[in-house]
């Protein structure tokens, strides 16, 4: 890719994530290059706006607090099935108290905000952590929550309350912003982002990747593999970027699917205030983010914007009166027009 030397300089590329006013909107999503100091200094090198650390389980803290039922090292032989759900403490890159060391030194290490992540599905003691989380220097929180339904007697509305009642909890502990990593499959995801924002959600993180299962068909078993994302994923956190950024006043920040300067101009266009960015970096390392700007400022100067402000949700759904009926007319539009 070929860009001016100033480029970057003649366009306003700010943007405002969850309080935080970041230089631009490329943002090292949850990865294991957090994990390591050199890396993080070499992402600060390359231009991170932000970073955000990769998730503390709800599991390994209740582990260190002695309340878990599946406590992998004293009960493998009581609880045997379900420990083998379970990766065994040593197999977790950082440790509760690790976690928190960890932010305090990359605190130390770089000047970017740093974005730590807490992943659980319960309401319970384990959201304590959240505000040992802000006393060790974290500018603001991501929750994630990875939960697969399964239970039959579990209604959607259970679902959704129980993750509303963790951003409740939460957002009483501490004072920095929070904002709620969320997978696509809630029933109606518009009215439940509404519920968050209720509850005190500072932003809205679209989507969280479920990694998907395989099987081997000639092991029986399962095969656990992780696929990186590509430029299709983007799609669908296209569309709800649109709806939500038109309704709700939360931040929202895209993960998945930016690999480009074009994907993070659709993101931008359709409401993101950040793109997170992991896949692409995992490929390419810390120096795609100096591609990806550069090549973001000559795509906004190349269509007369002179900021990132300007572009900011111009193709969301804000000035759409029906977005449901917009949708399904889209839809029949795409299948009755496809050609062999």
């Amino acid at each position: 890719m070929t860009t001016s030397p100033n480029a970057t300089d003649s366009v306003d590329l700010s943007t405002r994530y969850l309080g935080l006013d970041l230089p631009h909107p490329f943002v090292p999503g949850a990865s294991p290059m957090m994990d390591d100091l050199d890396t993080v200094r070499r992402l600060e090198d390359a231009g991170a706006a932000a970073i955000v650390m990769r998730s503390l389980f709800e599991e390994q803290i209740e582990q260190e607090q002695g309340r878990t039922l599946y406590d992998i090292d004293s009960n493998l032989n009581s609880f045997s099935e379900a420990s083998s759900f379970f990766p065994r403490p040593a197999e977790f890159r950082l440790g509760p108290q690790a976690y928190l060391d960890q932010i305090r030194q990359i605190k130390e290490a770089v000047k970017v905000p740093v974005i730590a992540s807490l992943n659980g599905i319960t309401a319970t003691g384990w959201l304590e952590y959240a505000k040992l989380i802000e006393q060790a220097g974290a500018d603001a929180l991501e929750l994630n929550v990875y939960y697969v339904a399964t239970n039959p007697d579990e209604d959607g509305a259970a679902v959704e309350r129980r993750t509303v009642d963790i951003v409740r909890t939460v957002k009483r502990a501490v004072r920095i912003p929070i904002a709620v990593k969320l997978s696509p499959f809630f029933s109606s995801l518009a009215n439940f982002a509404a519920s968050l924002e209720a509850a005190g959600a500072d932003g809205l993180v679209l989507f969280n990747r479920f990694y998907q299962p395989d099987i081997d068909i000639e092991a029986l078993e399962i095969r656990n593999e992780l696929h990186l994302s590509d430029s299709s994923e983007l799609l669908l956190r296209l569309r709800w970027l649109a709806i939500l950024s038109a309704q709700r006043k939360m931040d929202l920040s895209v993960s998945g699917g930016v690999h480009t300067p074009a994907d993070a101009v659709k993101a931008v266009m359709a409401g993101a205030r950040s793109v997170q960015v992991v896949s692409a970096l995992l490929k390419n390392g810390p120096q795609q983010l100096v591609s990806l700007r550069a090549g973001l400022a000559r795509l906004l100067e190349e269509r007369g914007y002179a900021s990132l402000k300007e572009m900011h949700g111009c193709m969301n759904l804000a000035r759409c009166p029906d977005p449901a009926a917009f949708e399904r007319g889209n839809y029949m539009r795409i299948l009755q027009n496809w050609q062999a």
